[in-house]
């Protein structure tokens, strides 16, 4: 591939490739976490669940808001209106997450591991939309 067809293709996907990245980082922090809880301190599926969201939202927002969405709030007003939004957003999937392990892992007694990926797949869709459309949205585009 030559280094025009690279840049093009990067230019294209520049918020998409790193949220991969990122993405399937918070996923494995929050499936570890949800392992360690679950499978070696013996915890329930929905304290367990709790603590591994808990920890990959942290997670998300560090790297979402430097490395992904290359955030450009610049006062306190704006940190804290995004701070707001991604913790918003993300305790809404948090909750979609908790009940798709509800529903699939406790009430019905699907292997739990499997359930957790499935979900997070879905999650992280519902993530990425809301923080390109609504929270790390650029300034130029909240402009028009």
């Amino acid at each position: 591939m030559d280094k025009q067809k690279f840049n093009e293709l990067w230019n294209k996907y520049k918020d998409v490739i790193p949220y991969v990245f990122w993405g399937v980082m918070t996923t494995l922090v929050n499936i570890a976490s949800y392992w360690l809880c679950n499978s070696v301190f013996k915890w329930a599926i929905m304290p367990s669940t709790i603590i591994a969201q808990f920890l990959s939202i942290i997670f998300a927002y560090l790297t979402n808001r430097k490395w992904v969405f290359h955030s450009q709030a610049s006062t306190f007003e704006e940190y804290v209106h995004e701070i707001a939004s991604f913790f918003a957003a993300r305790i809404g999937t948090a909750l979609l997450d908790m009940a798709i392990m509800f529903i699939f892992a406790k009430q019905m007694h699907l292997n739990s591991m499997i359930i957790k990926i499935l979900a997070n797949v879905v999650v992280v869709v519902v993530n990425y939309v809301a923080s390109k459309c609504w929270i790390f949205k650029s300034k130029d585009d909240k402009q028009q």
